[in-house]
């Protein structure tokens, strides 16, 4: 008699393969999280200036989370099916990673930290998407006044000279208002503000975008609130109606009746 093999319980391989997809949702809260150290860190480094001991720390912590975010885009470049087409859609998380370890240039690795962010920001709600929108505009405008800070502070001529002056100049360029009174004069920092132009329309036609969709939904709310009172005032006229002819129908059957009757006794003329 032959042997029988084990059946296979469902699923089993299912759960083993590891796609691209599942890698992110797995990772995605852990890279937030390295992503906020790694701007905390860098905050440190800026405005604090730390040496010794607590300069070298600062610098492990960096190192540290962009190896954590080079681990994570080789090992979703590995999952991913196709790879030359995920390469080519996620070129700028590459060029984010394989940026050299200049100064000026590492907090671009932040950068990771908005596309964390915009993971589950394709499928989410319009309350997610506008808190998506306000986490990015907040962390936009904390890594653009530190990174200006970082590229202008002590070069000849330069006007942003404290972070307080670094935050107001990014509030008025994510605004696209521009007042002019404080201008980089550095080309790290023109790249920067240029970045910055950028994002803040980006974020400012999100926020537009958000907004028409809350006031379209709000007026086909009231279009359905509206077709609903009127199929029941519909509804009400036609069950009137109906009566009406049911109370029409029956009169006119006492009418009939009432004139084919015989005549009364009475009323029949003397003979």
């Amino acid at each position: 008699m032959p042997s029988r093999s084990p059946p296979s319980s469902p699923g089993v391989g299912h759960h083993r393969e590891v796609t691209e997809k599942r890698w992110a949702e797995l990772t995605e809260w852990p890279l937030i999280g390295a992503a906020l150290v790694f701007l905390v860190a860098y905050a440190v480094s800026v405005l604090v200036n730390p040496e010794g001991t607590g300069g070298v720390a600062v610098e492990i912590v960096m190192v540290g989370t962009w190896v954590l975010f080079a681990v994570d885009f080789c090992v979703r470049l590995a999952l991913a099916r196709p790879r030359g087409r995920w390469l080519f859609t996620h070129w700028y998380e590459l060029v984010v990673i394989a940026l050299p370890m200049l100064r000026p240039l590492r907090l671009l690795r932040l950068v990771m930290l908005l596309n964390v962010m915009h993971r589950s920001a394709g499928t989410a709600v319009r309350g997610q998407v506008i808190a998506y929108a306000a986490g990015s505009t907040s962390v936009l405008l904390v890594v653009s006044s530190l990174a200006i800070l970082d590229a202008e502070r002590g070069a000849p001529g330069a006007t942003i000279e404290t972070y307080g002056q670094a935050l107001w100049w990014a509030v008025v360029t994510v605004t696209t208002v521009g007042y002019g009174d404080i201008a980089p004069v550095t080309p790290t920092g023109r790249v920067i503000a240029t970045g910055l132009m950028l994002a803040g329309i980006a974020l400012l036609g999100v926020v537009t975008a958000t907004l028409a969709s809350w006031i379209v939904d709000r007026v086909s709310e009231q279009d359905e609130v509206n077709q609903s009172a009127t199929q029941a005032q519909v509804s009400r006229l036609s069950a009137d109606i109906a009566a009406l002819r049911g109370d029409l129908a029956r009169l006119g059957a006492v009418t009939e009746g009432g004139s084919g009757r015989t005549d009364h006794p009475a009323t029949e003329p003397y003979r």
